[in-house]
């Protein structure tokens, strides 16, 4: 049982939530402190004194004063007014996580919102009545606004959700199930579409899908070095001890365990190489320095999820702030070092792929097929991985970078972080087409070590690639190939066996639970 505004969320939790798979309350405590910021803003809001967005208008019309009988109306219509959105709806997933983290944000007992207006969110989460989010129009300063405000507008009885399938206006579904819409008190509506609930979803997202794509680089570079007879010198605990980050020696340990006890390593350790390209011998280095910048992302996402992020802040009856809590600058920065942590992965893996095409390791044909000319072999799948790494390149230029002011100046500097979120899932989801046209070249590359073995772990790996692709002896249509790869990569099965008999370093909790 997850207990909203009292239990620390985790993405690991989040996530848990999303899948309806732990039931969820608000504990009388927390209901208690709900009630006693929302008594404070519905008494302010009658007091002759301004209190932004309670009893005034909303940025440049903040020193415009409302009065009381106007209040609810003010709120209705700040929802109404910046559902501006355009672009693709997002993923019912991430509409359903911000609902989630709004809802974690709100229990939080410092934004002075209803239970009513709380427990009728938990309806649309735990009945699926998800809302229809567009993807573009956020700046992510005062929260995310434009999104936010489509998210929250089936609360009226506007706007549209996913119900059963399908796409439809919020008041069928409100009539299906006899609602009413939810009448909005004094600061309800600033305090729905004010926080960073766009942000944060896709960040929850990104460190999900990142981990995935980090433990999955790993795996395959490994199998990979045993395609090629790499050396497994690099990988040595005592070298990265001279050197400890954190990520770099997270890598070393875990590709070290992929590789120990291979008949293949065994077999040219006397072969004379000196050293292997980069590509090979510093993935510590540079799948390590991604992992560090997981870490970070996050370390951050996880003090951004327990956080009231609305404004303004209702601390007592005396002490009501308005500050900058929505402010996305937080998460901007990291999902922007995240962003280009994944096309890093993926310059890398694509030049693992490049290298095996070369012909340059004893045993492992040019083009990774033994009879060329006639046959183009695996040479053209390196196309695409050149073309997803160059258009992930277009993609790492930081969002945050940017600000454009808005709100006639009010809001002078913004964050871009929405942007940077989705341009961190747009790189991901590239990456994980280079990883699996990785993981088909080096299982190609195996199969020219046979009949030697290698390691227990990669031996299963390579027979579950083997269980949806086979070797391929003449060319063939591969984009058929590099989508069961890809689901394969995506569904995170080879990661169960890989991972499947215990720690690879003194950092596992901090890199592989989440």
């Amino acid at each position: 049982m997850f207990k909203y505004g009292e239990d620390h969320l985790t993405v690991g939790k989040v996530l848990v939530i999303l899948r309806g798979n732990i039931e969820t309350i608000i504990s009388s405590s927390v209901a208690s402190k709900i009630e006693k910021a929302h008594q404070i803003v519905l008494k302010t809001s009658q007091k002759e004194e301004a209190v932004y967005g309670i009893n005034t208008g909303f940025g440049p019309l903040c020193d415009t004063k409302i009065s009381p009988e106007d209040t609810s109306e003010l709120q209705r219509k700040i929802l109404l007014s910046h559902s501006v959105g355009v672009g693709n709806p997002i993923s019912q997933d991430l509409a359903k996580l911000m609902l989630i983290l709004k809802v974690q944000s709100l229990s939080q007992g410092h934004s002075g919102i209803s239970r009513t207006i709380i427990d009728r969110i938990l309806w649309h989460i735990d009945n699926e009545v998800i809302p229809v989010v567009p993807e573009q129009g956020s700046v992510g300063a005062s929260g995310d606004l434009c999104p936010l405000s489509h998210l929250f507008l089936p609360l009226l009885g506007e706007g549209e959700v996913y119900y059963k399938g399908k796409r439809v206006h919020s008041s069928e579904v409100l009539r299906a199930f006899n609602l009413e819409p939810v009448p909005l008190h004094p600061k309800a509506g600033l305090a729905l579409i004010n926080g960073t609930q766009f942000i944060l979803a896709h960040a929850v997202m990104v460190v999900d899908k990142l981990h995935s794509t980090l433990s999955h680089a790993d795996v395959i570079g490994a199998l990979m070095i045993e395609g090629l007879m790499g050396s497994q010198a690099p990988f040595h605990p005592e070298l990265h001890v001279t050197r400890p980050y954190k990520g770099n020696t997270h890598v070393a340990a875990r590709i070290a365990k992929f590789l120990k006890d291979s008949d293949i390593g065994k077999s040219h350790i006397d072969c004379g190489k000196v050293q292997d390209p980069y590509s090979l011998r510093c993935m510590p280095q540079v799948h390590g320095s991604s992992r560090n910048a997981w870490l970070h992302l996050k370390e951050i996402v996880e003090v951004e999820m327990n956080s009231a992020t609305d404004n303004p802040i209702i601390i007592s009856e005396d002490l009501i702030i308005s500050g900058g809590s929505f402010h996305g600058q937080p998460l901007a920065l990291p999902l922007d070092y995240a962003c280009l942590a994944a096309a890093e992965l993926g310059s890398i893996s694509d030049r693992r792929t490049y290298l095996s095409l070369e012909g340059k390791y004893e045993g492992t044909p040019r083009l990774l097929m033994e009879d060329t000319g006639l046959n183009s072999g695996f040479m053209i799948l390196q196309y695409t991985t050149a073309a997803l790494v160059s258009e992930n390149k277009g993609l790492c230029f930081p969002a945050s970078a940017d600000s454009i002011p808005t709100s006639l100046g009010q809001e002078d500097h913004v964050s871009m972080g929405s942007i940077g979120g989705r341009k961190a899932l747009r790189v991901l989801e590239n990456l994980e087409k280079i990883l699996a046209i990785e993981l088909l070249s080096a299982a190609q590359a195996f199969e020219f070590r046979k009949p030697l073995n290698s390691s227990k772990i990669l031996d299963e790996v390579y027979d579950e690639v083997r269980k949806h692709v086979g070797f391929a002896k003449e060319d063939r249509i591969f984009s058929y190939d590099i989508d069961k790869a890809l689901k394969l990569v995506q569904s995170r099965d080879l990661l169960h066996l890989s991972e499947m008999d215990g720690a690879y370093s003194q950092y596992d909790n901090e890199f592989e639970n989440y």
